[in-house]
């Protein structure tokens, strides 16, 4: 509920603030007078795009402020959803400052406008005969319909189960086109597979080869070399192994004489150890060197073959071929278990899709009961505005199709003449005809659902008598569940307000501005006696005037 309004140098407005009260809240004023700025600053606190042109000094920032009592909209979500503090009272501020830029506000958070359109549509409802094309979308109407059909917890479930559906089929489609893609390079994926796991790779055998092969390449060098050392170890007359024995036994002779000669002997003792083991190994290595070109023909084949896979799949190593052969083997497995994944997926669908359905039938049955009622009611109340032969076709088709809503599709058609043939509303119903069907659609939403401010902008533009007192009597009783602001020029339905505020302009020092007030008893009935009889105001029109006010 528009708890309070603030406006700073906007427009034909120096400063302005005005309180609003639950209930109806009539604003009147003379044509001109500047209520259409009113809406503009009010638009703009909730969202709407500004320039220079909206200050009504440039060399100033202009500033709107609106303060709404909210805790009635269950909006603790949406205020978490967008990371704003939640308060109870709400304040909305709109800056242009004298450069052009526009700044927003929400308990002084700064906003985008994105923002701020996304909140205003939870907060204040602005009506105009420009905006009744609403009436036509058919959204809107599913939205009537399901108010009446007290859907909303149906329907939030559907949804639910809409967005889950939705994705999982998403996910199919993607299984399925990665499946056929997989199975384009299945056979030629196979092919590396198999090629790879006969290979056995190991991830150090390339090294160990080349050193093996390196080995047996040099055989002779290797074989004249251990031949070459054997002999200068174990030569009979000058080998180091019999120089080590007489050199030891020579030791041996005087090591009792001195401790210091003791550990050389010991030293030299270990020595020939050390010696006679190297030239057993010489022995047992010079016997063991043999060229087997069976071997070195084989270890070169299996070294060109991992040379022509490291070419092939452009890598330097083995253990780069095995992580490939990894992932190969990860493509071929996928195209083999692919079809039991999708089958799965296929599985879950149809689970989704049978509760959805489930939910779907309940919405339907229960928009095919409310349809007849909603007709009643839309058909009694335009008869009361003066729409004697006004009738409405509303039906409700099942479809097989999954929409955001429901599986259903809704035809909503119009007549407003006797014998007349129903139609689309916006190409069957004149403007003012249109104006008094959203009206009564609001009313019957009042009834049904938590909405947010109405502002009503002239929607009794064309009628007059009668018809204006069953307006003022159908917004009087929105307003028992709701906050309504309207914005009228009949004396009728401005004499049934619970508030009365009038839009008028001053002129001072040749400087026209725009300033609202609030009416209070005698204000009122001089206010609708002007508008009975225009400026000059006759007694008549003074007595109507308490009439309509019951004073």
């Amino acid at each position: 509920m528009l708890t309070q309004l603030s406006i700073n140098n906007y427009a034909l407005i120096n400063q302005l603030s005005i309180d609003f009260s639950s209930g109806l809240s009539i604003i009147t004023g003379e044509t001109g007078a500047g209520k259409s700025i009113l809406l503009g600053a009010l638009g703009l606190v909730l969202g709407n795009r500004a320039d220079l042109s909206s200050l009504k000094d440039t060399s100033t920032k202009c500033i709107v402020e609106a303060r709404l009592a909210i805790s009635n909209y269950n909006l603790q979500d949406f205020f978490t959803k967008v990371d704003l503090d939640y308060e109870a009272e709400t304040i909305i501020r709109r800056e242009i400052l004298p450069s052009g830029k526009s700044r927003a506000f929400i308990n002084d958070t700064p906003v985008t406008l994105s923002v701020l359109n996304e909140l205003r549509v939870k907060l204040i409802d602005v009506h105009s005969q420009h905006q009744t094309i609403e009436l036509s979308d058919n959204l809107f109407q599913f939205s009537i319909v399901d108010a009446l059909a007290k859907n909303n917890a149906r329907i939030a479930s559907y949804k639910r189960g809409f967005v889950k559906l939705n994705i999982l089929k998403k996910q199919l489609l993607e299984l399925e086109e990665s499946q056929l893609e997989a199975n384009k390079q299945y056979d030629y994926n196979l092919h590396l597979f198999k090629e790879l796991e006969e290979a056995k790779i190991k991830v150090d055998e390339q090294e160990i080869l080349e050193k093996k092969l390196e080995k047996l390449n040099n055989i002779e060098e290797i074989k004249g070399g251990l031949a070459e050392s054997l002999a200068i170890i174990s030569n009979e007359e000058v080998g180091v192994q019999n120089l080590l024995n007489t050199l030891e036994n020579r030791l041996s002779k005087i090591s009792s004489f001195s401790k210091e000669y003791q550990e050389i002997s010991k030293r030299v003792t270990s020595v020939k150890i050390e010696i006679d083991d190297v030239v057993s190994e010489l022995e047992n290595a010079n016997e063991n060197v043999d060229f087997n070109p069976n071997e070195a023909e084989e270890i070169n084949d299996r070294l060109q073959l991992l040379y022509n896979l490291h070419k092939k799949h452009q890598v330097s190593s083995n253990k780069e071929l095995i992580t490939i052969f990894e992932e190969i083997s990860d493509k071929v497995e996928e195209v083999a278990s692919a079809d039991e994944v999708i089958h799965k997926k296929q599985q879950e669908i149809a689970e989704v899709s049978e509760k959805l359905n489930k939910v779907a039938d309940l919405i339907t049955k229960a928009r095919t009961n409310a349809t007849p009622k909603l007709t009643k009611q839309l058909e009694s109340l335009l008869k009361d505005l003066g729409m004697e032969n006004a009738r409405f076709s509303i039906k409700i088709n099942p479809t097989k199709n999954y929409f955001s809503n429901g599986k259903d599709e809704l035809e909503f058609l119009f007549s407003a003449n006797k014998g007349g043939n129903f139609g689309e509303l916006k190409k069957v119903a004149s403007g003012g005809e249109l104006s008094r069907i959203m009206l009564s659609v609001k009313k019957i939403l009042s009834e049904h659902t938590q909405l947010p401010t109405v502002i009503f902008d002239e929607i009794d533009t064309g009628v007059s008598g009668e018809v204006s007192n069953k307006i003022a009597a159908i917004m009087q009783q929105m307003s028992i569940n709701m906050q309504v602001i309207a914005i009228t020029h009949l004396p009728q339905i401005a004499a049934k307000g619970n508030n009365h505020y009038k839009v008028y302009k001053k002129d001072v020092k040749g400087v026209t501005t725009t300033n609202l007030k609030k009416l209070f008893d005698n204000e009122r009935i001089v206010e609708i006696a002007e508008m009975l009889s225009g400026k000059d105001i006759s007694d008549s029109a003074l007595t109507h005037a308490k009439e309509l006010l019951n004073f």
